[in-house]
């Protein structure tokens, strides 16, 4: 970054002046609203003023262009000076300001992925992650010049998954972050933890390996320096503000946050604030240097087919590690996260042929899923994060405002079920299928074999929203042939006869089971049709239904899951008023503990004979 130079005084005032048609804005929008936060606004006006219409370089009328620099509002309650903002850069009309939080608008009442919003927020302490997610793409795969901006409030600060963040961008190094701490010294309900002891955020800032600044938040002359200073690591301005900046008998003081004015009270404020700016001239936007790289994401194909034998045994979760560093060959564009799992989930393999296009999260999975987010914004990248299934259950929050994001990751989570054994379970993903089904953009792969596997993670790469991918650690049977077709919500009929008495539906190591349960129960007569789900959502509801009018409308589901959420809850959705039908689930029914593969699955009544058993009966009661 170029060193700085002081802008004259003209340009000062000017930034003053933008500051305060800023919060005019905010006070307007939320007074006509009848909710929002025009307090928080307010104390970050000089702040939005000096990066916007000083610091950032971007095309006004192009807010999602690559070249330009990115701004992430992590304080998502303050959205209306960000919209405030692009009113004042020509891009929005003013008259809409006045439409905020209208049904009829796309003026949220905290930021959603409209023209010039990459990532949702108003979850606090998340949008730290998706800019490290930023720089590091910038930094490390466009290798571009653009910048990027984090403004976080001094409440979020609270946040674990905010040092989470502070951690990353340390480690890596990214001098191409800044972050700004509107350190406004109230929360929503009483003053935050720390107030406005500036020394104690500037330590714990360089203590994690941050260049920290204290400024006068109101002063635009010390924002303007502050953004000037280049260094090699992440920067931190925190920034001394006063929540309610301007608005008289409001200003620093408790009980307002949230809190639109009364239409006369606002009337009055904003006669005091107009009367203080001195020129109507608004000032241009700096256009960026254009050098980040043109990028295709679309419609990326495994270089060849699977190369497995039927019968030779394979690990899902390695099936999946062999298949992302396959896909990895197609597209520098495939990224793969891991939270230090990477022996266990197979990426390591990704990062042994593409170390260039590997980040190492730690044992940091909030984040980890925020950095994704991230890297996908502009379709950038297609990101694979990968960690046991467990554990993404504690990043739900970063996975439902992903969706809300309007973002396309890929979580793939290993180690499902009781099936990985002595670990227990701690270790044991039985909520996972639950918590992503639940997500309004998901898609859940849940394939049973290395061939279905490697194709699960090609049709991932390629759909829209929040794919999850489902992996177990025993090593399993191939079953289907190399040149197999797989698709999205399409069903497998593994096994059938023309006598079959029922229906059983099972995935990875259940539907293992139920082929070897049909080999018993073949002894005895019976036949049974046994069909893989491959996608538990969306589902097949069609072979389903088809399959269970063939077995006289008897189905029998069997997971390794618990009995909420999961494959049984599924289908039971899925088919529910069909006249006829009956299904009967078998899925672990208490917190499981430790022992081997088989004798847990026998424990819990989801092993070969358990299924075996369950037919028998459904016969008997016909």
């Amino acid at each position: 970054m170029e060193s700085y130079h002081k802008p004259d005084q003209q340009k000062l005032q000017a930034l003053k002046d933008t500051a305060n048609r800023l919060r005019i804005s905010s006070i307007q929008a939320t007074t006509a609203a009848g909710s929002g936060h025009p307090t928080s606004c307010c104390s970050a006006a000089e702040i939005m003023a000096v990066l916007f219409f000083h610091t950032m370089r971007y095309k006004s009328q192009d807010p999602r262009n690559p070249h330009n620099d990115r701004f992430v509002l992590s304080k998502g309650h303050a959205a209306p000076i960000l919209y405030a903002v692009w009113a004042e850069a020509g891009f929005l009309a003013e008259a809409e300001l006045l439409n905020l939080r209208k049904i009829s608008s796309d003026l949220d009442g905290h930021p959603v992925p409209v023209t010039f919003t990459d990532v949702a927020t108003g979850s606090l302490g998340q949008g730290l992650g998706a800019a490290c997610g930023m720089a590091y793409t910038g930094k490390y795969f466009d290798k571009a010049s653009y910048r990027v901006y984090c403004l976080l409030g001094d409440g979020e600060l609270s946040e674990g998954s905010v040092w989470e963040a502070m951690a990353f961008a340390s480690i890596y190094k990214l001098d191409n972050l800044v972050a700004i701490l509107d350190i406004n010294r109230l929360g929503q309900s009483d003053p935050a933890p720390l107030q406005h002891q500036m020394d104690i955020y500037q330590k714990r800032c360089e203590a994690f390996g941050w260049h920290a600044i204290i400024v006068d938040g109101h002063s635009v002359e010390e924002l303007c320096k502050a953004f000037g200073q280049a260094k090699h690591q992440p920067t931190a301005i925190i920034a001394k503000t006063f929540k309610g900046r301007g608005i008289t008998g409001v200003e620093d003081k408790e009980s307002w946050h949230g809190k639109p004015l009364p239409k006369n009270m606002a009337e009055q404020i904003i006669q005091e604030i107009y009367s203080q700016i001195q020129s109507k001239k608004k000032i241009l936007a700096t256009p960026p240097q254009e050098d980040a790289p043109s990028v295709d994401i679309a419609n990326i194909r495994m270089p060849s087919l699977p190369s497995y034998k039927v019968g030779d045994k394979i690990a899902t979760r390695k099936a999946y590690g062999q298949a992302l560093a396959k896909l990895g060959h197609a597209s520098d564009r495939i990224i793969a996260l891991d939270g230090d799992t990477k022996n266990s989930t197979f990426s390591e393999i990704f990062k042994k042929e593409h170390p260039d296009r590997f980040i190492e999260c730690y044992i940091a999975e909030q984040n980890m899923v925020s950095i994704a987010v991230g890297c996908a914004t502009r379709n950038r990248t297609v990101p694979f994060c990968s960690t046991f299934a467990a554990f993404f259950t504690r990043a739900f929050d970063q996975i439902r405002m992903a969706a809300i994001s309007e973002s396309n990751i890929n979580l793939c989570g290993s180690h499902c079920g009781v099936s990985i054994g002595e670990d227990g379970p701690s270790q044991m993903a039985l909520e996972d299928l639950a918590m992503f089904r639940s997500v309004p953009t998901s898609t859940v792969f849940y394939p049973s074999d290395g061939v279905a596997t490697e194709k699960a993670v090609e049709l991932a790469a390629n759909t829209k929203g929040i794919c999850f991918i489902r992996t177990s650690r025993p090593e399993n049977a191939i079953i289907y042939n190399n040149n197999e077709d797989f698709q999205v919500g399409q069903a497998k009929v593994v096994l059938k006869s023309k006598d079959d008495q029922v229906t059983v539906i099972g995935a990875g190591v259940t539907l293992h089971e139920a082929l070897a349960a049909a080999e018993l129960l073949k002894k005895e007569k019976i036949n049974i049709r046994v069909l893989d789900p491959f996608t538990i959502k969306p589902l097949d509801r069609k072979l389903i239904l088809d399959s269970a009018r063939a077995t006289k409308g008897r189905i029998l589901t069997v997971e390794d899951h618990y009995y909420e959420g999961g494959i049984g809850e599924a289908v039971s959705s899925a088919v529910v008023g069909e006249p006829g039908i009956t299904v009967t689930h078998l899925a672990v029914n208490r917190v499981p503990r430790s022992g081997k593969p088989a004798e847990l699955l026998k424990m819990f009544g989801i092993d070969r004979d358990a299924i075996a058993q369950a037919v028998r009966g459904l016969i008997t009661k016909a």
